[in-house]
């Protein structure tokens, strides 16, 4: 069986050389652009050494004996320092969107500003993740992941704090669009540097565990954005998130080397990146698994969109209650990502896993626009949540499994790749959110038939576009 990403990351943290013959990398079809694994031009087997370089630079550890306690001690220690850096990255943004919300009312109080007026802090932020990524995925592939990480994240600092003494609504509203465009820099630099890291189950199996961090982070930020409003305005929220900001700063800079050696990068302009772009959504099977993956995460965004209003107005939930709900629903999506990844990948091919997942969303989406409509006639809150947990927790086994089947095919440009799943999940994710309001006050059909349609359209393009059937590789 070729050698795992586990297994290559901790050869390198111990200094083992990596030269060799090639091996085969699982989870790709011939013409796929990673299945030939042969030798590159770094002196290793290609997707064989990818974990050891970047962990080794990533932990700075001194020189190991191989094999034995102490390399054992270090592999761990550096898995676990990568993780929380990557996954530090990876919650910054919903911290930065969600810790914000328990502060609007007082946004709009303090800057004498209209209610709607407001609200665009939150679009421009999230408008601001979105095209950011376009920018700084490409822009690691050029010049690497350290640099312009360390750049979006001096940026955020400075914008997050000018947030602090912005007078007007309108100050606020454009800082806030470039605290996204910085931010965004965490989102897609942290998936390139997993691509650089790890190869097949194993870089499933890391996108699992970053689902953890980064599924907490909503849950937890209006907590804490809430705690904060407790002792201060709502300028003291931007001000913890630029405290949280200078630390993640500092932490990368000491702690998170460089991950894409200069001779895998691209060294083109403005031309070269958008070739490299059309040449990834040539790529039928990157772009089914890409669109899936987006659609899915519209589905998700539906949700939080319309949940609050759904259950509070319409079922008649407490605000109590559908805090605990809401809580109940992220564990579920994080409890079953962490299955995802601790026990399935590796065991079941990712393809099985992912038709799984999207068809319980498919399943639990139709069951929620039954129960909606009346068919089954008033059926109360329990059975809606029961429905919305479903689909919630089915979550966990798309987004982590078409990530990892995307970048698989993506070795020479995961920076862009990055960008690309990144800006067509806030894009689509932006325009499914609107639609399930457009029927109304008085009804959850719209909620429901959106994630139904996203849903639907994931499955569709996952079986049409992918098509799982023609790669039968163990990851496939």
């Amino acid at each position: 069986m070729p050698e795992s990403g586990a297994s290559r990351a901790q050869q390198e943290r111990t200094h083992i050389s990596t030269t060799g013959t090639g091996t085969a990398e699982p989870g790709t079809a011939p013409g796929a652009g990673t299945t030939d694994r042969k030798t590159d031009r770094t002196g290793r087997a290609d997707g064989t050494g990818r974990a050891d370089r970047a962990d080794t630079a990533a932990a700075g550890t001194a020189e190991t004996p191989p094999g034995g306690p102490a390399a054992t001690r270090a592999a761990r220690r550096t898995g676990l320092l990568v993780t929380l850096v990557l996954g530090g990255l990876t919650a910054l943004p919903p911290l930065s969107m969600d810790m914000y919300l328990p502060a609007l009312p007082a946004v709009t109080e303090s800057l004498r500003a209209p209610a709607a007026t407001v609200q665009l802090t939150l679009t421009a932020c999230l408008t601001g993740m979105a095209l950011g990524q376009l920018v700084v995925g490409p822009m690691s592939d050029r010049w690497g992941r350290r640099g312009p990480l360390l750049l979006g994240m001096i940026v955020y600092v400075v914008a997050t704090a000018i947030c602090v003494f912005a007078p007007t609504v309108e100050l606020l509203i454009g800082f806030r669009l470039l605290q996204g465009l910085a931010g965004a820099a965490g989102i897609v630099i942290a998936r390139a540097v997993v691509r650089d890291m790890y190869d097949g189950v194993e870089m499933a199996k890391f996108f699992s565990t970053l689902m953890l961090i980064s599924g907490v982070a909503p849950i937890i930020a209006p907590l804490i954005g809430g705690q904060v409003l407790r002792f201060t305005d709502w300028r003291g929220v931007f001000a913890v998130l630029t405290l949280v900001g200078l630390v993640l700063t500092l932490v990368v800079w000491k702690w998170l080397h460089e991950t894409l050696p200069p001779q895998d990068r691209h060294t083109g302009g403005i031309g070269d990146t958008l070739r490299t772009m059309r040449g990834l959504l040539a790529d039928r099977v990157f772009t089914g698994y890409m669109i899936a993956g987006s659609l899915a995460f519209a589905g998700l965004f539906a949700y939080v969109s319309a949940s609050p209003f759904v259950m509070q107005e319409i079922y008649g939930a407490s605000p109590q209650t559908f805090s605990l709900l809401f809580g109940i629903n992220s564990i579920g999506l994080v409890a079953v990502g962490q299955i995802n990844g601790k026990l399935l990948v590796g065991r079941v091919s990712l393809d099985k896993v992912l038709t799984f997942g999207l068809s319980t969303i498919v399943l639990a989406a139709t069951a929620l626009l039954l129960m909606t409509s009346g068919v089954f006639g008033d059926v109360g809150l329990v059975p809606v949540a029961t429905g919305l947990f479903v689909l919630m927790s089915a979550m966990g086994l798309a987004a982590p499994n078409t990530n990892a089947q995307a970048l698989m095919r993506t070795k020479h440009a995961a920076g862009s790749a990055s960008a690309l799943l990144g800006t067509s999940s806030f894009l689509i994710g932006a325009v499914a959110s609107p639609l399930v309001g457009i029927a109304g006050e008085d009804t959850a059909v719209p909620m429901a038939l959106v994630q139904l349609v996203c849903g639907a359209g994931a499955l569709a393009c996952f079986l049409g576009m992918c098509r799982p059937w023609q790669r039968t590789s163990p990851t496939s």
